[in-house]
């Protein structure tokens, strides 16, 4: 877990380091890969996080160009939090539609194949140096509940401070502290062999 915590205090102090980009474009560039790990872990299939990114710059620019680059950061992890969000539930709907349904057939009357949940195999998170460790956190991230997990990417991932966390998840600031709170606990119990 240390090989793991030392890349994320690297990204982090990066990212932070990092000045609000001048253009729209150069934030879009910077923050492209990191949105792309959170649409991942929060929706297990590749194909779906990168379609839930691109929805969320393109809403960015096609309704926020014009807001302050300082808005920016709030106003596109709120934007693909409800896509994601949206996302998780056209699969919960689908997957029970299509059990009930029992898959269907096609007008050959061949059976349809039934949905199945996303492979859970290698992606982008390869990289990292430590995979054993970064697959034990992301599991315990998964094991969260959607709002603590949310609160833990947001201001432990991306840096965001409470009020811009607050803004992007669309709650209170101190609703956002007690998520993270709540979140830290729980992976603090999960992760006790990584210490």
């Amino acid at each position: 877990m240390n090989s793991l915590a030392g890349t994320l205090d690297a990204e982090l102090l990066a990212a932070t380091a990092q000045e609000t980009p001048a253009t729209l474009d150069a934030f879009l560039a910077q923050v492209e890969r990191r949105a792309f790990r959170v649409a991942e872990l929060n929706l297990r299939q590749r194909e779906d996080a990168m379609d839930a990114v691109q929805d969320a710059m393109l809403r960015l620019v096609k309704h926020y160009r014009d807001k302050p680059a300082g808005e920016w950061a709030p106003l596109f992890w709120g934007i693909l939090r409800r896509r994601i969000v949206d996302l998780q539930r056209r699969r919960k709907v689908r997957s029970i539609v299509v059990g009930w349904l029992g898959g269907g057939r096609d007008d050959e009357g061949d059976e349809l194949p039934s949905w199945e949940p996303a492979d859970h195999g290698p992606g982008p998170l390869d990289r990292l140096q430590d995979a054993q460790s970064w697959g034990d956190l992301s599991a315990a991230l998964r094991g969260l509940p959607q709002r603590q997990r949310e609160a833990f990417m947001l201001r432990m991932l991306e840096g965001l401070d409470v009020a811009e966390t607050a803004q992007a998840m669309g709650c209170s600031e101190g609703s956002v502290k007690t998520h993270l709170s709540r979140a830290m606990q729980k992976l603090r119990e999960q992760l006790e062999d990584w210490r």
